[in-house]
């Protein structure tokens, strides 16, 4: 099976501007700054069938598409790089081996919808990787491919690194919005959705990490090319985090649609010791369990998820063995959910403390 995303994780050396450049970096942009307009890189996103890699799996070209165009506001595209959810670590894997992939993939975002600034909202315990993305930035500016005039086109944009404080809740975007404005990261109430009252009451696009590094391959290879990849409803590969109780837990890039059974017998080397599987967490801690029995035929896609009453979430796949203590687990979820939890809705605030009690 073809590496798309992942094809750079293994070069070494690939954080490096001239590396990058040796594998085809800065490619799909140079494209979209001479060949394309906006508007034809957002159809071209919208073929692909493009869905975030976040959790809520919204389509990426119509997410890009409801940019008011006419808005007399500056407008900004934010990097969601708050990877929190437990049993995800996907996001990391691209800042840290092809962080110039998402920066490609985030000038190509801003260009669509016609931002000259975007932020990367990264994890606080990420501290590491902040320190990388900013120096990648700052060899990128040397290059011509960030900051003024870039690559002589007249398109202006500069990338700011901001980190978090550590909340969970600061996923969720409008609470990111919150936190990089410099306050409490609250959730807001939608309408209105970021796209039309975002940053500082701004049009604004939020994407995930995975979901931008995506881009410069749609725009090189097509999106009819990337909706092929995929199924129907969804196009693509996605990078699946696997966890838990398998012979090799790891990144798996594989395509959506892909049998679950096979991720964790094929690619994982299946259970432990020999074990038996018990049950499996599909889309990171948030999504309800599946049994073995359910994991049978699963396949790993939004809608077929969510008929089982699960669902694909930000692609976290945590395996039990047939020793695990179900309760346990559900229990040290909860708490984490207990402690994670903002405080702005009463459901939440309360009930999750009061399913911690009993």
């Amino acid at each position: 099976m073809e590496k798309v995303l992942s094809a750079r994780f293994d070069i070494p050396h690939a954080d490096q501007l001239a590396v990058y450049l040796e594998h085809g970096g800065y490619r799909a942009l140079k494209k979209v700054l001479t060949e394309m307009t906006p508007e034809q890189v957002i159809e071209e996103v919208k073929k692909s069938a493009l869905r975030g890699c976040g959790g809520a799996g919204f389509p990426t070209g119509m997410k890009w598409g409801f940019v008011p165009k006419d808005s007399p506001k500056p407008k900004y595209l934010v990097c969601n790089a708050d990877e929190s959810e437990p049993g995800t670590f996907k996001d990391r894997q691209i800042m840290e081996k092809d962080p110039h992939g998402l920066i490609e993939g985030i000038l190509i975002g801003a260009y669509a919808i016609g931002a000259h600034l975007a932020f990367i909202y990264i994890r606080g315990e990420y501290w590491y990787l902040k320190e990388k993305l900013e120096r990648v930035i700052e060899d990128a500016r040397a290059g011509g491919y960030v900051g003024h005039n870039i690559l002589g086109s007249g398109f202006d944009c500069d990338i700011i690194v901001h980190p978090g404080a550590g909340a969970y809740i600061c996923g969720e975007e409008t609470a990111l919005l919150e936190s990089l404005e410099g306050k409490r990261g609250y959730p807001r109430l939608k309408p209105p959705f970021p796209a039309s009252v975002g940053l500082y009451g701004c049009p604004t696009v939020i994407n995930n990490v995975e979901t931008l590094a995506w881009v410069p391959h749609i725009i090189l290879r097509g999106g009819e090319w990337f909706h092929r990849l995929g199924t129907e409803k969804s196009g693509g590969h996605r990078l699946y985090s696997l966890s838990g109780h398998v012979v090799r837990p790891g990144v798996y890039e594989r395509p959506l649609g892909y049998p679950l059974k096979r991720l964790i017998y094929e690619d994982g080397g299946g259970i432990r010791d020999g074990k038996k599987l018990k049950a499996v967490v599909p889309g990171g801690a948030s999504s309800p369990i599946l049994t073995a029995e359910e994991a049978e035929g699963a396949t790993l896609d939004y809608e077929p998820l969510a008929a089982l009453g699960t669902m694909m979430g930000s692609g976290a796949v945590i395996v039990m063995d047939e020793d695990t203590d179900i309760v346990r687990t559900t229990y040290s979820f909860i708490k984490f959910f207990a402690h994670e939890s903002c405080g702005w809705c009463v459901p939440c605030r309360e009930g999750t403390r009061w399913i911690v009690k009993i």
